[in-house]
């Protein structure tokens, strides 16, 4: 064999391999449903429109397109709470999971995550407030929900603007979810709260001036697809087929749609969170 042939040979090998790997799992393709589970909490990612009660938002809208590009897949919605998401997916009650999750270090020990959004974590209060800046903040209580990222991006962030300066340190008050923790603020029971960027204007939209954002987000995330470490197939083909919609335009289309279009990503990415 001369080593073009050689190459030749290694390169088919290599595309009937990539092929193979971005095939639909047939468990899957034999059910023809997808078992999806969210937190419909975290408008506008995923909650029940108040006028419908229907399951809306921009995650449902991209699982669905997702669902029709893998083979016009049925999918099979459950709801559980956001500390209940991962579990759903190690116990195979869920597929994959789109629910406005972030990408951590800490979570990718049992699972891989295909990040599809930038985001985070941002400081808001009510209209009112005399915060003026986000280091008005130290010695505050500020709220956000426990089961996420931001506790300790809110511990960090006070590391470093409040304790070097001589001013004590954020009082961070965890809550269940974020319609929990506005109720907090709107209650007086917290000096302002954090929310990821992507929520922030929609609360903004549905309370026309009730909170205001104070500063821009004070770190840097992605949320992601999450999946099983054991499910690289599925991984790999909702993967290809997100790369497509971002290539033909349908995937900003859903994100401009719910008015996040500057959250967007170049392109589909493993695992790419900094914390």
């Amino acid at each position: 064999m001369t080593r073009l042939s050689y190459l030749l040979a290694c390169a088919a090998l290599a595309a009937v391999t990539s092929a193979r790997a971005a095939e639909l799992p047939a468990e899957i393709k034999q059910a023809g449903t997808l078992k999806l589970t969210v937190n419909s909490t975290y408008a506008p990612m995923e909650y029940r429109d108040p006028a419908t009660n229907e399951l809306v938002g921009l995650d449902i809208d991209l699982a669905k397109e997702l669902a029709k590009r893998l083979g016009d897949l049925k999918i099979v919605w459950s709801e559980t709470p956001f500390a209940e998401l991962i579990p759903s997916l190690q116990t195979k009650r869920a597929d994959f999971i789109i629910s406005g999750i972030s990408d951590r270090a800490s979570r990718r020990e049992t699972a891989d995550f295909v990040d599809y959004l930038a985001t985070g974590p941002q400081f808001f209060v009510m209209a009112e407030s005399a915060v003026k800046d986000a280091t008005d903040l130290c010695g505050k209580k500020v709220g956000t929900t426990r089961s996420t990222s931001f506790p300790v991006e809110i511990e960090k962030w006070s590391k470093q603007n409040c304790e070097p300066a001589g001013k004590p340190a954020i009082q961070y008050v965890p809550g269940e979810n974020s319609i929990d923790v506005r109720n907090q603020l709107k209650q007086g029971r917290i000096d302002a709260a954090v929310q990821g960027s992507e929520t922030l204007p929609y609360a903004q939209q549905q309370e026309p001036g009730k909170y205001r954002i104070v500063g821009e987000p004070f770190a840097k995330g992605y949320q992601g697809i999450m999946f099983r470490k054991d499910n690289a197939a599925l991984r790999e083909v909702v993967t290809e087929k997100l790369a497509a919609m971002i290539a033909d335009g349908s995937y900003k289309a859903i994100l401009d749609k719910w008015g996040l279009g500057t959250n967007a990503v170049a392109q589909p990415m493993l695992n790419a969170a900094p914390q």
